[in-house]
């Protein structure tokens, strides 16, 4: 492989600008909601006593699980020694630290009280898997920042293997305590299952590498610099293990609870009589996410259709909204199981199935969080060298003719 040169986007256009435009549009409406329910109370959102996790929640914990698996191709590069994807190493660090700002700017405006994160930060509870995660995003930031720096400034260049490395290792354990705040719930039995903490994992390298395409592609495309084939057939391939990998999960994960007695009325709520949930779980998550993904992924007269890839993508990401939603919403409408084997109703909804409508502003507020992301990485490429100036097949493949 010849040597990388970097460069910027010139930023200069009108379409550039009235991206930015566009962006920082939705960020001031993402605000003004947070706003709208700070000053009114939650009471105008969809959530309540029961169901205490809403649609802000799926937004921000899709956009941190992505986070830590838009950081594969930097990995790939620097941990497997894998060359093809150096180039890009800077991209997917870039959107992942972006991604993560964008998650934890929602999760701080829907505390009501955004001031009350200062508690958080200074007074630790360690049986609290939500204290563990302060840390633990606080050193994504940390890991992943110094990686940048060592990619990105030659006096440091020999350290990049090993912040990578440490970065690799930092964001496994992130994503891990991500799905550890569903496995250790074990009052929902929807969730209190240790094997969500590896389900996030591969969640998070399906979800972020199906960003890191569609943002890859498209930046490409509006610069008017050469992207190969090469490139998009490893992500491609890629893309397809990570997906088959996540059906995979989810396959065992519902077996296993089929299999424990104690969990059969909630599975039975999740795959059969859930309503509207049901009907996320099996066509956004299982179709449009799972199976439509990897019959086009694998499909011999697609193999070098760049449309087909950016639809796959597309499909994957909204499988993967599906799929948290369906985790965080469909788990809490199921009635808590107080006392196992008895049927238990009173005045405060015990033993019944919870209803939750998302309100406008809980989905302008998840907006907000991923334009905060976008904006994020659109300002970036311009102000400093993350692009390639060439991903021809010349340019990353030593083989190609």
């Amino acid at each position: 492989m010849s040597k990388i040169e970097y460069t910027s986007v010139q930023g200069k256009s009108p379409a550039y600008f009235g991206l930015l435009g566009t962006l920082g549009l939705f960020i001031l409406a993402g605000l003004l909601a947070a706003y709208y329910m700070e000053h009114h109370g939650h009471h105008v959102t969809g959530m309540t006593n029961q169901i205490v996790w809403g649609l802000p929640h799926v937004f921000a914990i899709f956009l941190i699980v992505s986070a830590s698996g838009a950081l594969n191709v930097a990995s790939i590069a620097s941990v497997f020694s894998k060359k093809i994807y150096e180039p890009m190493a800077r991209l997917s660090a870039l959107l992942a630290v972006s991604l993560l700002a964008g998650g934890l700017v929602v999760l701080l405006l829907d505390l009501g009280r955004p001031d009350r994160l200062i508690i958080a930060m200074t007074h630790y509870n360690f049986k609290s898997i939500f204290a563990w995660n302060i840390i633990l995003y606080s050193g994504f930031f940390v890991f992943v920042g110094a990686y940048l720096w060592t990619m990105m400034d030659h006096t440091v260049y020999g350290y990049k293997k090993y912040a990578g490395f440490f970065a690799f290792i930092w964001r496994l354990i992130l994503t891990t305590g991500t799905g550890a705040i569903f496995g250790f719930l074990v009052a929902r039995s929807t969730y209190d299952a240790a094997i969500l903490a590896p389900m996030f994992v591969i969640m998070s390298f399906a979800y972020g590498l199906a960003i890191f395409i569609l943002l890859l592609m498209a930046t490409y495309k509006w610069t008017n610099m050469e992207l190969g084939d090469a490139v998009l057939r490893r992500l491609r391939s890629l893309l397809g293990v990570f997906v088959a990998a996540v059906m995979y999960f989810t396959i065992v994960f519902h077996l296993t609870n089929i299999y424990e007695t104690q969990h059969h009325g909630a599975e039975k709520f999740i795959l059969l009589e859930g309503g509207i949930y049901t009907t996320v779980f099996w066509i956004g998550e299982i179709i449009i996410g799972g199976i439509l993904p990897l019959l086009m992924i694998f499909a011999p007269g697609l193999k070098d259709n760049r449309n087909s890839l950016g639809l796959i993508s597309a499909m994957v990401i909204l499988g993967g909204l599906s799929k948290v939603y369906v985790t965080v919403i469909g788990g809490q409408a199921y009635p808590l199981e107080i006392f196992p084997g008895y049927e238990v109703s009173s005045s405060f909804y015990d033993g019944m199935t919870y209803s939750y409508s998302p309100s406008l502003p809980e989905f302008l507020l998840g907006l907000g969080g991923v334009a905060v992301a976008l904006f994020l990485v659109v300002f970036a490429l311009k102000a400093l060298k993350f692009l390639p100036m060439s991903l021809s097949d010349k340019a990353v493949d030593p083989h190609a003719k």
